[in-house]
């Protein structure tokens, strides 16, 4: 499976403090497992739950995973 993250992602990664960027990194690497649900409204988008952390994601194809957007619960569904 191969990750690919949107510069947006890899800003907030950038800007997090090393034991949450490992715990995000070690989720995002159990992909498809975890805290997953399907967004409403937005066909094949997904959020992972780390925490008050979420991972909005896409698989554009079988064998790839799009990382979107991450941000704290409260900010990640605002804006595009």
């Amino acid at each position: 499976m191969r990750l690919i993250y949107s510069k947006q992602a890899v800003k907030a990664i950038s800007g997090m403090d090393k034991p949450t960027k490992q715990r995000i990194k070690k989720a995002v690497e159990a992909l498809p497992d975890g805290d997953i649900k399907p967004l409403q409204g937005s066909h094949g988008s997904f959020r992972l739950r780390v925490g008050g952390w979420r991972i909005l994601f896409s698989h554009p194809d079988s064998e790839t995973i799009l990382i979107e957007k991450i941000a704290p619960r409260g900010e990640v569904y605002k804006g595009g």
